[in-house]
């Protein structure tokens, strides 16, 4: 169990102030992306890659392969994501898939003549909305929004428009890899408890948004990779202090979780192609003189300590 790092990630659709969700920046070159990352940078690569997204403007339309056509290139495995708004202006809408079916001609020749973004199919998004971009999709995210993604660990992305940037689209990558048609239907949310809501799922990951009430405790155990980003509140996983804005890394790890005053939002993401039951469970039920010797180093007898302050 680690508390992440964070790499600041410069884009020249990103924003200079990515206020509330983090203090980082602040120097008027653009932020697009954080990425949160081991902090162990000797340990092995994780199977996921969680990230928060700024966008001042349009980011380019693009694709991302799958497994197959991946490791048909060379590359060890395609990059499915998915997406959690966090804000949004009124005019905030992403792009998935095609408003109609395109041959593979026909793709080519819209990337070429410059008409692909007329044959996206754009969509508004508000707060607390997710959706899922399997590989394939064509897809854009528009102006702004703040989104935080989980992803297979991937930088395979094939470009067919970048608004004028000068940026390299990649043609013949594109059109191999997409999916040249409309998008999945998105699945509804499943409430598995009024602490979590699948929000997405896919053959590599879950993504749930989770609601921690006040003054709660909670164990969750890890079996496989997993993320816990908060955005609201603050949380304590074992004697590690956890703010809004920064993100906790398990696997293979027993781990107890006691919320403050405010309780705790945010999302859960780990490798499973289905919801893992089992993985955070309530523990207010449970009398704290067995919790605290179960878990006698935590000190559960004793209130939270206060966050940190700005340390995101």
């Amino acid at each position: 169990m680690e508390l992440s790092s964070t790499r600041v990630v410069r884009k020249p659709w990103g924003k200079t102030d990515l206020r509330p969700w983090s203090e980082l920046g602040h120097d008027g070159v653009a932020v697009g992306e954080l990425w949160f990352q081991r902090a162990d940078r000797q340990a092995p690569e994780p199977d996921l890659l969680l990230k928060l997204l700024f966008t001042e403007e349009p980011l380019s339309i693009q694709v991302h392969p799958d497994d197959t056509f991946a490791k048909a290139i060379g590359l060890p495995h395609g990059k499915t994501e998915a997406w959690y708004v966090l804000s949004a202006t009124a005019e905030g809408r992403v792009a998935l898939g095609l408003k109609r079916t395109l041959t593979p001609p026909q793709l080519r020749a819209a990337i070429e003549d410059g008409s692909i973004p007329e044959l996206v199919h754009w969509q508004d998004v508000s707060a607390n909305e997710a959706l899922l971009v399997p590989a394939g999709t064509i897809h854009a995210i528009g102006a702004g929004l703040v989104i935080a993604e989980i992803q297979q660990r991937s930088d395979a992305t094939f470009r067919l428009f970048d608004h004028g940037r000068q940026r390299e689209l990649h043609l013949d990558g594109a059109v191999a890899s997409s999916v040249a048609g409309p998008a999945i239907v998105q699945t509804a949310p499943v409430r598995l408890s009024e602490a979590r809501n699948v929000v997405a799922q896919s053959p590599y990951f879950v993504m749930e948004q989770i609601d921690l009430a006040p003054s709660s405790h909670w164990e969750v155990d890890a079996l496989s990779e997993t993320w816990f980003l908060v955005l609201e509140g603050e949380a304590a996983f074992d004697l590690m202090q956890v703010a809004s804005g920064e993100a906790m890394f398990l696997k293979g790890h027993r781990a107890t979780v006691r919320t403050g005053e405010r309780g705790a939002k945010g999302l859960m993401a780990y490798v499973a192609s289905s919801p893992v039951a089992g993985l955070l469970q309530s523990r207010n039920g449970i009398p704290m003189e067995v919790m605290a010797k179960r878990f006698p180093e935590l000190g559960l007898d004793r209130p939270p300590a206060l966050p940190r302050v700005g340390s995101s």
